[in-house]
């Protein structure tokens, strides 16, 4: 362990600055911030703070550069990105099953997507910390009553009362204790032989077995048993090869409620740099990504790998000055731009950006969030998204790439391993009517195990055109 795991005391570790110039790591206290709950009690929020500034770090300075390294490989096009998980983890459905299960269905998807694209794919969960939400308006109003909107579990309750709509600083102690236990269950799975590829039956989930995706996946793992005992008469076996045994997880959330990620930002001893230790990866959302605000300014000066979301406001100014302020260095690995444009905006929206990252020579990961541009309210009430519109902004997404000779390097799904029913359609033709049936998420829709599995197969097609157009292209040229 690399870091200084002390609070940031007043001392000279607090006024340090960073590579970055004229940041400190509440220098954002200065600058407009969106999306911020307004904590009554000013006492109790500073009493929770003091707490989890003393609490050790979750993550560590070398994971976050490991995953890095990783980000940079997907930059140059030699792996691709999956990054899935919970629209908005909750208190109430922590669980060891939930945490499994939404794991193995991420290891699942990962084999399918390594071999469509015939690259090895870096695993990001949306887990151990993904706990706040930004909201489209600061109250609710139901009836005659408004209160404060529900902003994830770490700020305030999903009941809609007025004492759990109070936002209460001690939910972000609650948050810490439960991304610890989180990430210790990963580390164990990841790690102690749960994710051994020699496991591939074992990872489907019951009520996924007999889908059509299930039906195509057990294929899938047939030929790998077969590769992987063809290997072991080669003498490549689990105990040989870790790589078969083991594999990496990083995690990552969106960096919403900045109280909670200065508590946890630490400086790395052997560089002196500040890293936020609460996940490996920070994103900022479509909605506090202001250059002069406080989410950019607080997250500009730590070394995580970072991403934003980029939607269909986001102009190629914009795009090009965040660069500029994220990523000074253009260091590969550092930036994973976050589409989000929505089904039929993809093709007017996305080349502008691509094209200008290319011009100037960014180093840009592009991944495809194909969930939040697609929202919509069913006929019944419920707040869904449906299949053929994620779909279809895959596949623009990949389209775009193709066209401009870019790599489309990843995708950022919101799903779990629940049998849920949120999103309509896919080969399960859940209906608007299906929707009350197992309709869990406290925030946005996700896909279950049975749809992100399926659309798995589809992106592992689109990778394997894109690995066959390029095969095509090299023996094009040595023939010249």
């Amino acid at each position: 362990m690399v870091l200084g795991l002390g609070p940031a005391k007043t001392t000279s570790a607090t006024t340090q600055v960073t590579r970055a110039r004229n940041w400190s790591f509440d220098s954002w206290r200065a600058k407009p911030i969106h999306q911020a709950p307004i904590y009554n009690d000013q006492k109790a929020l500073a009493a929770a703070e003091e707490r989890l500034r003393r609490y050790p770090p979750l993550v560590f300075a070398g994971e976050a550069r490991r995953l890095t390294a990783g980000l940079a490989r997907v930059v140059e096009g030699k792996a691709f990105l999956l990054q899935g998980g919970d629209c908005a983890e909750s208190f109430a459905e922590f669980s060891a099953n939930n945490i499994r299960d939404t794991f193995r269905v991420l290891l699942q998807m990962a084999v399918v997507l390594t071999y469509g694209a015939g690259l090895p794919v870096v695993k990001l969960g949306r887990m151990a910390g993904q706990f706040a939400k930004p909201r489209s308006a600061p109250t609710e109003k139901i009836g005659d009553v408004e209160l404060p909107a529900y902003r994830g579990d770490i700020v305030n309750g999903f009941d809609f009362e007025p004492a759990s709509r109070q936002p209460d600083p001690e939910r972000m102690v609650q948050a810490y204790n439960q991304s610890a236990a989180t990430l210790n269950l990963l580390r164990a799975f990841a790690q102690g032989g749960y994710a051994d590829l020699h496991q591939v039956h074992r990872w489907t989930l019951g009520f996924v077995a007999n889908s059509p995706a299930g039906e195509r996946y057990k294929d899938l793992a047939n030929r790998l048993d077969e590769t992987l005992a063809f290997m072991a008469a080669c003498g490549l076996t689990s105990e040989t090869t870790p790589q078969i045994a083991e594999t990496d997880f990083f995690t990552s959330h969106e960096a919403l409620l900045l109280p909670y990620e200065q508590c946890l930002t630490r400086v790395d001893s052997t560089t002196g740099d500040w890293y936020d230790c609460s996940a490996h990866l920070l994103w900022i959302g479509d909605r506090t990504r202001q250059l002069d605000g406080a989410h950019v300014e607080f997250l500009r000066g730590v070394r995580n790998p970072l991403g934003f979301k980029a939607g269909p406001s986001l102009t190629v100014d914009e795009f090009i000055r965040l660069l500029d302020v994220l990523n000074p260095d253009n260091t590969p690995g550092r930036i994973t731009v976050i589409s989000r444009m929505g089904a039929g905006n993809v093709l007017g929206k996305l080349p502008g950006l691509v094209r200008a990252a290319k011009r100037e020579g960014r180093a840009v990961l592009w991944a495809c969030d194909p969930m939040h541009g697609n929202t919509i309210k069913s006929a019944n009430g419920y707040k869904t998204r449906r299949f053929d519109q994620i779909l279809s902004e895959v596949h623009d997404f990949f389209s775009v790439h193709r066209a401009e000779g870019t790599h489309a390097g990843g995708v950022h799904f919101e799903m779990t391993g629940q049998e849920v029913t949120e999103c309509v359609g896919g080969a399960q033709a859940i209906t608007e009517e299906g929707l009350a049936d197992r309709y869990h998420t406290h925030c946005d829709p996700r896909l279950n195990a049975s749809q992100a599995l399926e659309l798995a197969f589809l992106i592992a097609e689109h990778l394997k055109a894109e690995r066959l157009d390029v095969e095509r292209k090299t023996v094009a040229v040595g023939g010249m």
